[in-house]
């Protein structure tokens, strides 16, 4: 995924926040790159919800600066809230309107002219594959279908910038996978998305960037390859035709770990290419034959856990 402007979607500098003695935020930096998935990551508790808020205008910061699409958070409010789009954790879908009337709501809501309004409503219904299901009441949709409604509801607006808030909290695996798919089309199209999520592999599916955020601090950011090896455990295993290729391999190697009935090794690897080439040009000096090579990193279950300071059970 590429970056559609040099100016990044979110710019935020040294962001605080407090609720009486607590301190929620304590000077946070992000820089989110335009039409790209940024992910932050944390605790029940950890800040999340409170960024969003912050960010898309919902609630004051009590110092730093933070602009969105290129306006002040601050200053500039009515310009923020043209620009984007909010999904959060409960849908804002109102049950007793057909899908097409919550959507014709918000057309209204944006002063949509009618038949601008109608034309959006048709191509978001088509879009997200409620069509069929257009004139029926929300309140008979799955939550999977009431998740697409209350997406297509905030991109009814054409946002530059989406914050998803636990987008897929309670939806099926299908369901789940769906909405992924209607993530990476959006940001296809030039869209930002900040997602904040506690299930991992949504991150790690998703998001281009992956911001940690633990005692109101930003405390790892990066690609998820790149958080994956800061963790200790990662390993290269080779294995093997016979007992031979071993040993003449653990006398090169030195450092790693033997496994006689599966004849293999394991070697300490932070998975980098730098690191497997190193590995390999080694082996292939003593022209030492290698029947299979895998490369095992930590995932972002061990990233998380290792970088916060509560230790939670992380779905």
């Amino acid at each position: 995924m590429t970056s559609t402007s040099s100016r990044p979607a979110i710019a935020v500098t040294g962001l605080r926040k407090s609720f009486g003695d607590h301190v929620v935020l304590d000077g946070i930096d992000l820089n989110v790159p335009a039409g790209t998935v940024f992910s932050l990551l944390g605790a029940n508790g950890a800040g999340k919800t409170t960024t969003v808020k912050i960010l898309s205008t919902l609630s004051r910061a009590d110092a730093g600066e933070a602009r969105v699409a290129g306006y002040d958070v601050a200053r500039e409010p009515d310009a923020v809230r043209a620009s984007i789009g909010v999904t959060g954790q409960f849908s804002a879908v109102d049950k007793l309107f057909t899908g097409e009337e919550n959507l014709r709501l918000m057309a209204d809501l944006h002063q949509l002219g009618r038949a601008e309004g109608r034309r959006r409503i048709a191509r978001l219904l088509d879009q997200f594959g409620l069509t069929d299901a257009a004139r029926k009441p929300s309140s008979a949709y799955s939550g999977g279908m009431m998740r697409r409604l209350d997406l297509a509801m905030t991109l009814m607006g054409s946002p530059e910038v989406i914050f998803l808030d636990e987008p897929t909290t309670g939806l099926d695996p299908r369901s789940r996978r769906d909405m992924w798919q209607i993530v990476r089309d959006l940001v296809a199209d030039g869209v930002t998305i900040f997602l904040t999520t506690q299930y991992l592999d949504e991150a790690d599916e998703l998001a281009d960037r992956i911001a940690v955020l633990d005692g109101g601090r930003v405390v790892a950011e990066g690609t998820a390859e790149e958080l994956k090896r800061r963790i200790p455990g990662g390993h290269v295993r080779l294995k093997f035709a016979g007992p031979e290729g071993v040993d003449a391999a653990l006398g090169v190697l030195g450092q790693a770990s033997r496994d006689n009935d599966a004849l293999s090794l394991r070697v300490p690897s932070d998975g980098s290419l730098r690191s497997l080439k190193t590995l390999i040009d080694r082996l292939d000096e003593r022209a030492i034959e290698v029947d299979e090579l895998s490369v095992h990193t930590p995932d972002l279950d061990d990233v998380f856990l290792a970088l916060t300071d509560e230790k939670v059970t992380v779905r």
